[in-house]
């Protein structure tokens, strides 16, 4: 099933995951997906290998895992990195498999990694995609701007390319002020973006996991959330509540302000994602 179907009835709750690391067998993942199964969200998206990482493969494997157990798998695919004969044999083996929805991304730049430029962006990726056959396309946007864009404005009008370029809905970069992203999404509808936009809600578990994320996403901390991170940082059970907590009144914030969707980035980890899916249940329809 195609994940844009899905926007035309309800709220959209969905989780990420990410391949466990090259050096561990893929099998490592699947209890952890068992319960996120049993959550039953309207997808579960699989974060893909940059160029010469190991875990490409798993990602594969991991969404028909996912697809095999009857949710609907969304398989991400950056482009930076990779050949277009790479991206071919990707989007092939996808299909063979019954993978049919792509979140099509440039891809994070290493600076030890000299970049392929088959595609230079992921509106290129797009664009190509939908030379391949029947694939749902999401694309990835930036309610505090792209790091790598100039303003907010650039980086819109890149949004619209991805959108024009055949993007049928999109899933934002993590947040923790939603005004940030309410101000965004009224700044795509007067550019014209008119496709569904998912927010992506990052529950926090961790201090330095989060100021690391943050520094290379450039999402900005509300001060009420730093206070959390600084009053529970040494109290590991503390700030995992208090997180869920805070990702919990975000949701509850967005869904009553008519939010398309809410992608739940897990980090693997299926108690938090429980814990927000019971708490959020009434108002979402999980």
């Amino acid at each position: 099933m195609y994940i844009k179907e899905l926007f035309k009835n309800k709220t959209v709750f969905s989780f990420e995951v990410f391949p466990p690391k090259k050096t561990s067998p893929v099998e490592v993942i699947y209890d952890t997906l068992e319960e996120l199964q049993g959550l039953s969200p309207d997808f579960i998206s699989v974060t893909f290998g940059a160029g010469g990482s190991g875990n490409s493969r798993y990602a594969l494997e991991i969404a028909s895992k996912i697809n095999e157990s009857g949710i609907i798998p969304m398989l991400h695919l950056p482009c930076i990195n990779f050949t277009k004969a790479e991206i071919d044999a990707a989007l092939d083996e996808a299909k063979s498999r019954g993978i049919e929805n792509i979140l099509a991304l440039r891809g994070d730049i290493n600076p030890e990694i000299e970049p392929v430029n088959d595609f230079r962006y992921a509106s290129d990726l797009i664009s190509y995609i939908k030379t391949k056959g029947d694939f749902d396309i999401a694309a990835a946007c930036y309610p505090e701007c792209h790091p790598d864009a100039e303003n907010l404005v650039e980086d819109i009008t890149n949004l619209r390319k991805k959108v024009d370029a055949g993007a049928d809905h999109l899933i934002t970069q993590l947040f923790f002020d939603n005004d940030n992203f309410y101000s965004f999404r009224e700044k795509a509808a007067i550019a014209g973006i008119n496709v569904p936009i998912e927010a992506g809600i990052m529950p926090v578990v961790n201090k330095k996991q989060i100021e690391r994320m943050v520094t290379t996403c450039g999402a900005s901390l509300p001060a009420k959330f730093v206070r959390i991170m600084t009053k529970y940082e040494h109290n590991p059970e503390a700030l995992r509540d208090a997180g869920i907590a805070y990702a919990v009144n975000q949701i509850i914030d967005l869904v009553a302000s008519g939010v398309d969707g809410i992608h739940l980035y897990t980090m693997n980890n299926p108690y938090v994602a429980r814990k927000i899916s019971e708490a959020v249940s009434g108002v979402i329809g999980v």
